[in-house]
């Protein structure tokens, strides 16, 4: 019976046979379909849930940013059900430099384009503690992003807000790029940011979710 259904599948190309092994496999019309689907996907629509899943988890604090116009900015922001004052909002923008939100995006953006929006920052207003002239050389944003990237995540500690400790991470889509950037922070007392603290473990994991419905594949 199976035998009809993928004759009809490899006559819309939905299947196609190996004419060396026999084996069968997608075919075009089904790998435009997957594509078309990615690309219609809505990186922050697919991770909200599962951010607020993790928001509970952690106890803590936790945003979604996206790369905007004037740099890395928060897109969504779960509040902590402890009051802690964090200077941050829907629509703040993030020093690349400054906040581990930012050099996130400066480890796994384009070098050129990380520079760019470094560029942009000096003299910005609108942006969380903005960075200064001699922070931001070329040798000085490479070494901050490999850093993050052999961590795989980012740090900071203190930094923007004095006592406020934060943990940010990549979600990537399925051209390997990076979609958004997931941050958990907290006050220094309470917020364990330590790279293999369970806050960590559980950001990393929701993070590789989300990719993963995203179509990334690592």
């Amino acid at each position: 019976k199976a035998h009809p259904y993928l004759v009809s599948f490899i006559r819309v190309g939905l299947v196609q046979q190996d004419t060396t092994t026999g084996h069968y496999e997608l075919g075009p019309f089904a790998l435009q379909m997957g594509l078309v689907g990615l690309q219609s996907s809505n990186p922050v629509r697919v991770a909200l849930p599962r951010v607020n899943r993790l928001a509970d988890t952690v106890g803590h604090t936790t945003g979604i940013s996206v790369l905007g116009s004037h740099g890395p900015t928060m897109v969504y922001i779960r509040e902590a059900s402890y009051p802690v004052h964090v200077n941050m909002r829907h629509g703040t923008v993030m020093s690349m430099l400054h906040t581990a939100t930012g050099r996130v995006f400066v480890a796994w953006l384009e070098p050129g384009v990380a520079q760019h929006y470094i560029e942009r920052e000096l003299g910005d207003a609108s942006v969380v503690t903005s960075i200064s002239e001699t922070a931001c050389s070329p040798d000085m944003v490479s070494r901050v992003g490999k850093e993050v990237r052999q961590r795989g995540m980012a740090q900071a500690l203190g930094n923007p807000l004095p006592g406020i400790d934060a943990l940010a991470v990549p979600v990537f889509d399925h051209s390997d790029r990076i979609a958004l950037a997931l941050t958990c922070l907290g006050p220094s007392g309470l917020f364990d940011a330590d790279f293999e603290g369970p806050i960590a473990r559980e950001l990393l994991a929701c993070a590789a979710d989300i990719s993963r419905q995203l179509g990334y594949r690592q």
